[in-house]
């Protein structure tokens, strides 16, 4: 993509009958205009001329030529999940007599029944709905990319005003950039060790706001379908073979339980399954009825999610969380395509500073 966006910038100065040398040597260089964003030159932080030569791409190109996967509503009604917010007391019948307790901690049930203030969780267990918060599950999807992309996409983690330049505070006269909005990159700055990418006229984002989506070669051992994650971006990308297919944003494990880069295979496939931890500590957690799960090294898993809206950011116990929706597609496609047993490619292209 640099390559070919140099060829035109050369191709586009020759036919204006400036040549190439000279009106690199004649402008001011990126250093001078991150030093004076709209001075002589300049236009939004970076060479005007630069700029110019984007301006038309960002204009023709709003948004990344990405296809949405639809929110799969069957899915996301076929279970109703409750957190524990009480006590974790279990009855045996709405107002009955108590017959065991769910140690404290991060828990989900799965709803079977409902009966006036009471929730039925299993066959002869009850707990009262005061006990109980509903789950809203995610309706964030992931994007077929259609074989590739014509610029880096990204998605918007932090909601944003648009910097005019690259490290200036956001303009809060302009409309906000929201939550899981997608955005084309057009140019690449850095400012004080980070990197801003300009996403539009006069609209700058800060790298730590985003998701980028990177693209990278198929490992040697790797064939057929197959999911690259990487964890800095926090993104997925299904591939088959070379061709990219869909991507979409992860939650891998937190820095206590970091998710391990390598090359696996999946090994075992569920379509919903029990999970618990951490037993006898702050942190344990038990959630019934995960969807979608794939084990690829050993008890960690890609995997349904439905207990948070926190995709682009680490949030696991080492599982890479996917939306109910997206994990259901990943589980079909790999499946359909006749991988039971995917490849799984876990790598960083970044370090967390």
């Amino acid at each position: 993509m640099l390559r070919r966006s140099l060829i035109a910038t050369v191709l586009i100065l020759l036919a204006l009958g400036i040549p190439a040398g000279i009106a690199a040597a004649s402008g001011p260089d990126r250093a001078l205009c991150q030093q004076d964003p709209f001075g002589p030159g300049c236009t939004a932080g970076i060479p005007s001329i630069e700029y110019q030569l984007l301006l038309d791409e960002m204009l023709l190109h709003p948004e990344p030529n990405v296809r949405p996967l639809a929110v799969n509503e069957e899915e996301l009604a076929r279970f109703a999940f409750r957190r524990i917010v009480g006590d974790g007391t279990i009855y045996n019948g709405p107002g009955g007599e108590a017959i065991g307790q769910i140690d404290e901690g991060f828990n989900y049930v799965t709803v079977t029944g409902v009966q006036g203030d009471w929730i039925q969780i299993n066959d002869g267990q009850w707990m009262p709905a005061s006990a109980l918060a509903v789950a809203r599950p995610s309706r964030f999807t992931g994007v077929y990319i259609d074989g590739g992309l014509s610029y880096p996409m990204a998605w918007v983690l932090i909601p944003s005003y648009p910097s005019p330049y690259p490290g200036a505070a956001g303009d809060q006269s302009r409309p906000i950039l929201e939550r899981y909005k997608r955005m084309n990159i057009f140019a690449t700055a850095e400012v004080d060790g980070w990197e801003w990418y300009l996403v539009g006229p006069e609209t700058w984002i800060k790298q730590t706001n985003v998701a980028r989506v990177l693209l990278i070669d198929r490992p040697p051992e790797v064939k057929g379908r197959w999911f690259a994650i990487d964890l800095y971006e926090q993104v997925l990308v299904a591939y088959e073979d070379e061709m990219p297919i869909f991507t979409t944003l992860i939650s891998s494990g937190l820095e206590d339980w970091p998710t391990n880069e390598g090359t696996f295979t999946v090994w075992s496939r569920q379509v919903n399954g029990h999970m618990s931890g951490a037993e006898g500590q702050a942190d344990f957690y038990s959630l019934e009825n995960v969807p979608y799960v794939m084990y690829y090294d050993s008890a960690i898993s890609l995997h349904g999610t439905y207990w948070h809206d926190g995709f682009g950011y680490r949030h696991s116990h080492g599982c890479v969380n996917m939306t109910i929706t997206d994990a259901h597609w990943a589980f079909q496609w790999s499946a359909d395509g006749g991988y039971d047993t995917p490849y799984v490619h876990v790598f960083s292209s970044g370090e967390y500073k």
